[in-house]
């Protein structure tokens, strides 16, 4: 049998446009697709409906599907990355392996090992950008160091940005060369450990009236104004370099919010410190109170802060929560408690179907003051003026909070915003002037 060629899908789960794949079917063998639902990231997930799963689930069986019109078929597996491939290695004979960058501090340890176990057996291990338009230290200062302010960044992105960065991978065009497939099953939920979620997922298609809309409805939680593409941006199921194409020219408000996501996994991949501690060392001083009553209140909606509430509660029920809101709620929880903003983010990374590690935490630092181009500290949102701009016909919160008349909902509030807003400067002052 001839050597084959393999793409291991990550975050990438279509055919058209993937830059790993096209690679792979221009290389002169067969392709056979594989995907690994990895038991160390998957056993610690306690929520065993967890969302992520169904959705990577029903996309991988989409993809078969995709497939078979092709007479290919994907693989997939279940278990720790090495051993998986141990087995693939042993049951294939394999000329190339073929996959997509990914820049979070596990994957890149993970990708390590798998090159280094490929090379012993002569394999080669070919990876591409595919995820992003700019990667690594494809744009930074002229000396040569990364940015760590977004505009100047936006502006260089934008200077170099050039038609083929955006050129679609024409994947379709040796579409011949799959391999026809194995009689291997995708495994089961239940046989990886997981339950159906009964959240329903955004559609993955582009509703250009919203992006022509986005730069004036962006901030209105209550309406349907932003495209709600992040999920399918994590997994890879649409192509950011389609999305970059249809951004330049409708607006360039929403093109930015794409740029957003080259600049924190830019962050990421040249400080990787950011996810264990603040982007600015100064910043893990702060005594941080870290009530955990409190910290339950805010996770379950039940703080006395309308704008508060319904977003946790939007999230807790949808795994989605708008952006302008993701914002108050960070710093409410930061500012207002006192809470640590890594607990935060954790329960962000537990809970949002879009969670991804750069700019989850890229989003949690900038609330916390102690990101790269973050907030300054003394800026304290007050969730009420909050409201009175981005909701003030209360739509959005009473259809998340329908308590929010009650007597007892008004009297609910866990802390007074004044005394919190001086609380957490003196806190943040003390702690930035040892």
């Amino acid at each position: 049998m001839s050597p084959i060629a393999i793409v291991w899908l990550r975050r990438d789960l279509r055919l058209e446009d993937n830059a790993a794949l096209y690679h792979a079917l221009k290389s002169n063998c067969k392709v056979l697709p594989i995907f690994i639902f990895d038991s160390e990231i998957l056993d610690k997930l306690s929520d065993k409906k967890d969302a992520r799963v169904s959705f990577l689930h029903a996309t991988i069986t989409e993809l078969q599907k995709q497939l078979k019109v092709h007479n290919g078929g994907i693989e997939v597996y279940y278990g720790k990355p090495e051993e998986v491939w141990h087995e693939i290695i042993s049951t294939h004979t394999i000329k190339a392996v073929y996959a997509n960058h990914d820049y979070e501090p596990y994957a890149i340890a993970r990708d390590s090992k798998i090159a280094a176990m490929l090379q012993q057996k002569n394999i080669a291990f070919n990876t591409f950008k595919d995820q992003c338009i700019f990667e690594k230290s494809e744009v930074v200062k002229d000396d040569g160091k990364p940015y760590t302010v977004f505009t100047p960044y936006s502006k260089k992105w934008k200077e170099k940005l050039k038609p083929y960065y955006l050129k679609a991978y024409p994947t379709e065009k040796y579409a011949h060369n799959y391999l026809t497939p194995t009689n291997k099953e995708i495994p089961t939920l239940a046989e990886i450990g997981f339950e159906a979620s009964s959240i329903n997922f955004p559609q993955s298609s582009l509703n250009k009236n919203i992006v022509e809309q986005y730069h004036l409805q962006r901030d209105i939680p209550s309406i349907a104004g932003t495209t709600r593409l992040s999920l399918h941006l994590r997994f890879g199921t649409i192509s950011i370099r389609k999305l970059a194409r249809e951004g330049q020219f409708l607006n360039e408000k929403w093109l930015n919010e794409l740029i957003w996501r080259d600049f924190y996994m830019m962050i990421l991949w040249h400080f990787p410190h950011v996810v264990n501690g603040a982007f600015k060392p100064q910043y893990n001083t702060i005594a941080w109170r870290n009530n955990e009553t409190e910290f339950k209140a805010w996770c379950e909606g039940k703080t006395g802060y309308a704008i508060v509430d319904a977003g946790m509660r939007e999230l807790n029920r949808t795994g989605f929560m708008h952006n302008r809101v993701r914002m108050i709620v960070a710093s409410f929880l930061i500012k207002h408690l006192l809470v640590d903003w890594r607990w935060g983010e954790a329960y962000f990374a537990q809970k949002l179907l879009d969670f991804d590690l750069s700019a989850n935490n890229g989003g949690w630092q900038w609330a916390a003051s102690s990101g790269c181009d973050a907030a300054p500290y003394f800026r304290v949102f007050n969730p009420e003026l909050q409201t009175e701009k981005f909701d003030p016909k209360l739509a959005y919160i009473k259809k998340w909070v329908p308590e929010y008349d009650s007597l007892s909902y008004m009297q609910s509030r866990i802390v007074d915003h004044k005394f919190a807003r001086e609380r957490v400067l003196k806190t943040y002052k003390a702690a930035l002037e040892k």
